[in-house]
């Protein structure tokens, strides 16, 4: 991942962030569960960001996106770290993807499947019809659960008549499980019509289908074991072995069924599959899936990582400066040798290979960020100028970039500017969820900014702000 993501030790530092995001994915989990209600409970989400892996997804979606109509660059995806196999949409803007989807996704066409089906839905508008459904559910729940009260009370007075109590309890059950089976009716048609869409827009850019059916017939395989005893009308997916039906007659349909990934899309694909087994996996997973004697690019990229993480800083340098001499102009071996320097304690020593990333891929946030962080560990006057370009660029390009804002706060702290220094830790609280220090830090922001200057008016609004209810 990129520097700040991974602390030095074996167990990854993954990224917190906002509470309203977190919020909205968990309620598109909820759509893709087979039991909606166990998601009504709280849990917690973890996601990442690395440079690297970003720009390929970014590369796998845009295309997607503009076959379905929909703006390139204003969708993003959103690594999710768990290792299992997923991925959904929540708020129309972010596709949100597993770490564990491209981990298992073997070609780039597999994930772009993936994508394709998620775009669907983004493109159909199923997020707002599904919170239409939603609130149609709950209103049936109620209702039911209304008339199911009063006929128990019904019963009690007629019971020596013959009512049966538990026929009174069923009229309370009975809508509200009416109501789910509604609704996760609703959800079945959706998915399939995010199937029919995703065919359209790979067959509209040129890409296969087969790999989404590829993905579809692991699905059917890994639950086919319980499959039969499942009821298909409790599922919000329709039963795997029908997409897979599906799939079959119409995939091979497309003309651009037999097209494979270009060898350097593949190249790529087996790259950052091998960065996310050495950042996520112990030793002994890196080194059986990436053996010394295995001496492709992406086995010796995940090797140098895994020397990088497990203390053995010599060899990692050694491996990575191989990796550059190979390929110089790729930023992200340079951003690796950057960031190792700087987990070492040599901040200095980071900030040329780290330059040299940033020259090699301009538009890339979060490899501006860990240069400005080791700008501002060097602590000199010259340097902590740097980092505060560097800094802003990072926060104006990445919304998201929390820890961009804290190291911009501790580079105007060590300026002097305490005004601008607290607005930065304002806005990275925000970020992160922490509402309460985001006020406190904004609200002493204020009174040392110049009066209905920008910065200004930014703390004002987040002191005025009023946090969102929590779902």
């Amino acid at each position: 991942m990129n520097g700040p993501s991974f602390a030095q030790s074996a167990q990854p530092r993954w990224h917190g962030m906002h509470r309203r995001l977190a919020a909205a994915a968990l309620a598109a989990v909820m759509a893709f569960s087979a039991s909606a209600p166990a998601f009504a409970q709280s849990r917690k989400m973890s996601f990442i960001r690395d440079a690297e892996i970003e720009q390929v997804l970014r590369e796998y979606l845009d295309p997607l996106l503009g076959a379905a109509g929909l703006r390139k660059g204003f969708i993003r995806v959103v690594l999710v770290a768990d290792r299992s196999f997923n991925a959904f949409v929540a708020d129309g803007k972010r596709v949100f993807v597993n770490i564990g989807a491209i981990m298992e996704s073997t070609t780039p066409n597999q994930i772009i499947g993936v994508l394709a089906h998620e775009t669907g839905h983004i493109a159909g508008g199923h997020l707002a019809r599904m919170r239409a459904e939603i609130d149609k559910a709950t209103a049936i729940a109620i209702i039911g659960t209304i008339l199911g009260g009063a006929a128990v009370i019904g019963s009690a007075r007629s019971a020596q008549v013959g009512t049966s109590p538990a026929g009174a309890i069923g009229a309370i059950l009975g809508p509200s499980e009416l109501a789910r089976r509604s609704l996760l009716a609703y959800q079945r048609g959706e998915e399939q019509a995010a199937d029919r869409a995703a065919l359209n827009f790979l067959e509209k850019t040129g890409q296969s289908a087969k790999g989404m059916l590829e993905t579809f017939e692991r699905m059917a395989s890994d639950s086919l074991f319980s499959s039969t005893r499942l009821d298909k009308y409790l599922l919000s997916h329709p039963l795997p072995q029908e997409r897979v039906a599906g799939l079959r007659e119409a995939a091979p349909k497309g003309a651009a069924f037999g097209v494979k990934d270009p060898p350097a899309r593949q190249a790529k694909h087996d790259m950052i599959r091998a960065k996310l087994y050495a950042f996520t996996g112990d030793a002994g997973e890196i080194s059986r899936r990436y053996p010394a004697h295995n001496q492709t690019l992406p086995a010796r990229y995940a090797r140098a990582i895994g020397d990088y993480r497990f203390g053995r800083p010599d060899a990692a340098l050694r491996a990575i400066d191989a990796l550059i001499a190979e390929q110089p102009g790729n930023a992200y071996f340079r951003e690796l040798k950057g960031q190792a320097l700087l987990e070492a304690g040599r901040a200095s020593a980071a900030v040329a290979p780290l330059r040299k990333a940033v020259s090699l891929a301009p538009n890339q946030p979060l490899i501006r960020t860990m240069l400005g962080h080791a700008l501002v560990a060097q602590d000199t006057p010259a340097a902590i100028a740097e980092a505060i370009k560097e800094l802003l660029n990072a926060t104006g390009r990445d919304p998201d970039n929390f820890e961009g804002y804290r190291y911009l706060s501790q580079a105007y702290a060590r300026k002097g500017d305490e005004g601008n220094a607290a607005l930065a830790a304002a806005r990275g609280a925000l970020i992160e969820g922490q509402f309460q220090d985001a006020q406190r830090f904004a609200r002493r922001a204020m009174p040392l900014l110049p009066a209905n200057s920008p910065a200004y008016l930014a703390a004002r609004d987040i002191v005025e702000a009023k946090p969102e209810k929590s779902q």
